[in-house]
This record gives C-alpha cells, structure tokens and sequence, in this order.
C-alpha cells in the first residue's frame, strides 16, 4: 500500500489549532523534539492554561519564556538544561518520579492527555510511522491522547521493537526533511579517564549494560573493547554504544531478554547513532514501562548499572537530581537499574562521580546532603561508588564502614575534614 502522505501535509499554524486553553499536551522529547510544531504553538496567544507534558527535550523551549505563565505551563517529568532556569523561577514544574512508572501516568488515565505532539518517520507500505529515536513514553502518549499531531520527518530513523504509530492515528502533521537534534560529546578528562578505567575493571565478559549519557559512561564505554560477548538493556544510550558494537565487544549472546539484539527505549546523540539504528533489526526500541521495569532487568545476567550522582553523603544516600534545592535534571531510570541490576544474577549497581566540584574546591562525598538535596537511590540501594580515588562496594556494610570505605575515595585535601566532622555529627572517632 502506497500512501500519498505528503499530499495531506499542513501548516504547521493549522496543525497547532487543535490546541485549546486548558489543553494537557504531551511533548516528544530528546532528538525527537518536534520543534516546528513547538514554534508554531509558541506564535499563538489566544490560550490559557495549555499544560505541556514532556521528559527532557532539545533546543530552545520558548513556552517557558518570563510572561507567558498563565498560557504555558511546563510540567517536566525529567528536567533538561532548557528547563532548569524555568523550573528554578517557578515559571515551570517538576515532577519527581521514576522513568519507568512515567507510561503509566498516561495509561492510567491520572493524566487524561488532549493532544500529543509527536515527531516520527513517514508511513512504510503497512500504514506504519515509527517513533524513531524515543519510544519511552511517548508510546503510551500515542495511545493516549484524544489528538495525535506530528511532525513527519524524512530523516527520522525508522526503528524496530514496540514503536509503531499508525498514520490513521494522526490527526494533522506537517512534513519536513531536517536533521535532527544532535548531541555531541565533551571531549574527555583525566578524571573521567581515570573513573571509565576503574568501572570498565568491574565489567565482566557476557555482562548486560546499562549506562547513561555523559562524559563517564563514554569513557567506560571506549574502554570496554577488550571484553567479550557484551550485551546492551537499556534505557538509552549514545555513540560509544556503535563504537562497543563495531569492535565486535558487542554480541548479546548471553542476554536473556532480547537475545542477540541491544535493547533501549530511547536514543540521544549524533547523525552517526541515527544512521546506525535506521531499520536495523539488532536494535530494538520499547517503552520505558517496560525497558525499566526490574522484573524484566533482572532477568539478564550480570548486568552492570552505570549511574551517575551530584553528591553522596558518608551513609550511601545518592543525590542524583538536583543541587541543594535547584533541580538540575531527574529522577530517571536510575533506581529502576541500581534496584535491577542488584536483583541480576551477579550484576553490579554502579554509582560514579568525580570526587569534588566547582573546580576542586567541593567534596561531592559529604557527610551531609546539601539542604533540599533530593535523596533518589537510597542507601539500603546503593553497593558500588567509584571516584578517579578507587571504587568500594557499600552493600551489608554499618554506617561506620561506608563512611571509612567513602573517605578513602573521597580527594585527599577533603578526608580529614570529613572524618572530623564525621565525628562530630556520629560521635565515630576521628582516626
């Protein structure tokens, strides 16, 4: 079946119309942040209370610009770097909340969604767009809403797994033929050079992977060439992934979900990744609901979680997703793998951060959070910490141990402060 899609395309001022005030609107997020659609919405005036829904999204977010609070309101589910500002003015919500319970919000009806803004491929022959590079939430989101509108893209990749959305179901779309979003890495630092040695160390062959995006899972991941037979589950994952694979590190063998395929629910990164996922059956996309879903990770073995933290005190407790009271970005997928991974038959939860910040002059490792500190893996979850100093398993051991096995990753200009005021606020003698 040949559809004559392009002929039924629209203004992107006409597809916006079907918002209206009071609107619950979900937006596509990351590399799939459909941007005209955005823009168009963002040139209208005539709306109040328009509730936009959405995980961390790319580019400019103008809804949330000074002035426009009483039209747009941004209810971020995963804070990205737009949002951050917004959300510390009060011009913008937060929503603490794990990634995999995120689809549920919307299945369940608690958020009853209008409209959905989505960006997607052109049909196939079957009637058949694809999410393309997020499937996550936006798969419930399709499902969902009353309304579909969205942004058909000649240059969205067409990928395989749970990630269908039928042109039927689309009520209005304009077409474009863009690039996407790109994501390019930082170049590499001695620190996160010295972090992806000591955790690419506690990666064993026939290990199940599941990292974010960063600096550090980009440096474990470039030293990961010389292991054998590793597999990917994952909430998402970048460039590095294609270099693992290409080395041939990469083969999914031992995997007992998705075998023989890397597993994740959304991409983020360069035109290289999307080239790389475009119709490729060995990589499969599905909604986070269930990609994060620990009845489901454990079931790989020995999957390693690499996560990463703003700050830890000395009793394990992981802040993740904010700075004191700033939220700096989310919850997320980390508990959904720390708790995962540590069900894993011989996995390995990792938690990794450089020691200190603001140029040196910070301990991340604390004895106390900073004030609004949010707490997102807690200490009874937490086992493995690495610092550029060592990495030490916190797992069965007493508040006294974590806080000696902490210090000694902790930069040496920080580890007798800590024990000292360690001592005072536990009455643990300072050694």
């Amino acid at each position: 079946m040949n559809i004559d899609w392009k002929s039924r395309a629209v203004a992107a001022a006409e597809a916006v119309s079907f918002v209206r005030s009071g609107t619950n609107l979900f937006v596509h997020g990351a590399c799939a942040t459909p941007a005209p659609l955005l823009e168009a919405l963002c040139e209208r005036h005539d709306l109040a209370d328009v509730k936009l829904y959405h995980l961390h999204t790319a580019g400019p977010a103008p809804w949330t610009a000074a002035g426009r609070e009483a039209e747009y309101r941004s209810v971020s589910l995963f804070t990205g770097a737009p949002l951050r500002e917004p959300v510390a003015a009060g011009r913008a919500d937060f929503v603490p909340i794990f990634l995999s319970d995120i689809p549920g919000l919307f299945l369940s009806g608690s958020v009853a969604l209008d409209v959905a803004f989505l960006q997607v491929s052109p049909p196939d022959k079957h009637g058949m767009c694809s999410l393309g590079t997020s499937c996550d939430a936006a798969k419930a989101a399709s499902e969902m809403a009353r309304i579909v509108i969205a942004e058909i893209n000649e240059q969205m990749p067409r990928t395989h797994g749970n990630n269908v959305l039928p042109f039927d179901r689309i009520h209005a779309f304009v077409a474009t033929n863009r690039p996407l979003h790109e994501h390019h890495p930082e170049p590499e630092t001695p620190v996160e050079a010295r972090i992806g040695e000591l955790v690419a160390d506690l990666v064993e062959d026939g290990s199940t992977l599941q990292m974010g995006i960063g600096g550090i899972p980009d440096a474990t991941l470039a030293r990961l060439h010389n292991k054998r037979d590793l597999g990917i589950h994952t909430e998402m994952f970048s460039d590095r992934v294609v270099d693992l694979y290409e080395s041939g590190a990469i083969t999914n063998r031992h995997k007992t979900v998705g075998m023989g395929r890397i597993v994740t629910s959304f991409i983020n990164g360069t035109k290289r990744l999307f080239d790389f996922v475009h119709d490729n059956p060995m990589v499969s996309f599905y909604p986070c609901d269930w990609t994060n879903d620990t009845s489901v990770i454990r079931k790989n073995p020995k999957v390693v979680a690499i996560n990463s933290a703003i700050q830890i005190d000395l009793t394990g407790q992981v802040c993740a997703d904010s700075i004191g009271h700033r939220i700096f970005s989310g919850i997320g997928g980390q508990m959904d793998f720390i708790r995962g991974a540590a069900l894993s038959k011989g996995g390995k939860p990792i938690i990794a951060l450089p020691s200190t910040a603001a140029g040196g002059k910070v301990s991340r490792l604390v004895v106390q959070l900073n004030a609004g500190a949010g707490v997102v893996t807690t200490r009874g979850h937490v086992h493995w910490v690495v610092t550029e100093y060592g990495a030490v398993n916190l797992h069965g051991r007493s508040l006294r141990e974590r806080a000696d096995a902490l210090i000694s990753i902790a930069h040496p200009d920080f580890r007798a402060g800590l024990r000292k005021d360690l001592a005072q606020a536990r009455h643990f003698p300072a050694k």
